[in-house]
């Protein structure tokens, strides 16, 4: 069993910036895939961003390309998401996802992952 924590949502103002950590248990996670993906109100579960168990594959959401970057460290079992120029469409509670396999494909099907976690909240205020 994996537990996964999010931490470092809250409000900020357009144009700002947040740094998301996804804090994992298990000596097991160097073999996990992880992801992340959000929630808007009102709205579907969508995919933002996928890391492979190495960190050598990254995947984002189109829209998201050039704004936000994940990365990992399998010493401090955590996974991150650095979201740049943040816009109200960015406001939802965003999750982290982790995978039992060390590659997903295809990375944005929440079918893919095996564990969540409970969700961070990100308000961006125009």
């Amino acid at each position: 069993q994996v537990q996964l924590v999010e931490s470092g949502g809250g409000l900020v103002q357009a144009g700002g910036s947040l740094r998301l950590s996804c804090a994992a248990s298990g000596r097991a996670f160097r073999n996990y895939a992880m992801a992340w993906f959000r929630q808007a109100p009102g709205k579907e579960r969508e995919f933002v961003s996928y890391i492979n168990w190495s960190g050598g594959n990254t995947d984002y959401a189109g829209s998201l390309k050039g704004r936000f970057t994940i990365s990992r460290d399998n010493a401090e079992n955590t996974v991150y998401l650095q979201m740049n120029s943040l816009n109200t469409e960015d406001t939802a509670v965003y999750y982290c996802d982790a995978s039992n396999l060390a590659n997903v494909r295809p990375p944005a099907l929440s079918r893919g992952y095996d564990y969540w976690g409970q969700g961070t909240p990100v308000t961006v205020s125009s």
